[in-house]
């Protein structure tokens, strides 16, 4: 099935994120955040992802403080090796490799011959792999946090 976008109420959004509710309306109005209202009320419903770039952006947000990141927070330094990642989290060791390269995810040593990985991270960056439907997209942007493309959201 195809991932529908979610959206939030303008208030519940504002507070999740840390974000002015006025400044949210502007950039509402400003069309940079897609926005409705629900049938029945005047209750204003913003994008969560469109909200959460602009947090990103406004206040420097790393990986580690999105939401996102925060529901696998207990598994923070937790060590799993990538073939035993894999078959947990069902996404390629080669991904996982490539993801440590490139400091998506944190090595936290070796044993042997197997490369020990932080588990909240391997955690973080699968759940944003299986949203994003299709091998070969970018997923993630040079600091971690989920890429989201400047112009049209990724057609799933």
């Amino acid at each position: 099935m195809v991932t529908l976008p979610v959206f939030l109420p303008l208030s519940e959004a504002a507070r999740k994120y840390g974000l002015d509710e006025a400044r949210l309306r502007d950039l509402v109005e400003k069309g940079k955040i897609r926005a409705g209202i629900f049938p029945g009320s005047d209750e204003v419903l913003v994008s969560e992802d469109e909200v959460r770039s602009e947090a990103i952006q406004e206040k420097g947000l790393r990986k580690e403080d999105l939401p996102e990141y925060q529901k696998h927070a207990e598994k923070r330094g937790r060590p799993i090796w990538i073939r035993e990642a894999e078959r947990v989290y069902r996404v390629p060791a080669e991904t996982l490799s490539t993801w440590a390269k490139k400091g998506y995810i944190r090595i936290i040593g070796k044993k042997g011959n197997k490369v020990l990985l932080d588990e909240a991270d391997v955690a973080y960056c699968s759940d944003v792999y299986k949203k994003s439907g299709k091998q070969g997209r970018v997923l993630f942007n040079p600091d971690g946090t989920p890429y989201k493309p400047k112009t049209n959201p990724l057609v799933m």
